[in-house]
């Protein structure tokens, strides 16, 4: 399975970027993983945020394959357990879907058509994080989640 997560502009903060690379490595010996870095559009005024958003959006897209199944990252989605998200990519695998695109937005987050237009929308809490931050979250979750189909001890 291909896991795609594009990034909008590199990771400016330090720690988070240590963060993105070890989990990473560590999900790459589970599933192949790309970590395309796309130009991010600069913050626009209050009034510009959805056109910023519908751009940042047509910029994510053009990065992964039409086949990916893609996953919205979004404050509404489902929030779910490590073990059913886990359970969630068995079905996919099981499904025969090969390619799986995580989607977060930049600093305005996702326009709401890219959300409407995916085919699962996630929630990784109700608390907001900086879309930096949920980069090396979604990792370490889909780190998680693979340790629980192999039957690691990570998750333990």
């Amino acid at each position: 399975m291909k896991i795609i997560l594009p990034l909008l502009g590199k990771t400016k903060e330090q720690y988070l970027a240590a963060g993105i690379d070890d989990f990473g490595v560590r999900l790459r010996r589970f599933a192949q993983l790309e970590l395309p870095v796309l130009k991010e559009k600069k913050n626009a005024a209050k009034e510009d945020t959805a056109r910023q958003q519908n751009e940042e959006g047509q910029i994510l897209l053009g990065s992964i394959p039409l086949s990916a199944r893609i996953v919205a990252l979004a404050p509404a989605g489902k929030q779910l357990s490590s073990e059913e998200l886990a359970d969630l990519l068995s079905r996919w695998e099981d499904q025969g879907v090969r390619e799986i695109a995580f989607l977060i937005g930049g600093p305005t987050g996702l326009a709401a058509e890219l959300v409407q237009r995916a085919d699962y929308v996630l929630s990784l809490s109700r608390m907001t994080f900086t879309h930096e931050m949920a980069r090396l979250l979604v990792l370490e979750q889909l780190y998680r989640a693979f340790s629980i189909k192999a039957g690691t001890g990570y998750h333990k």
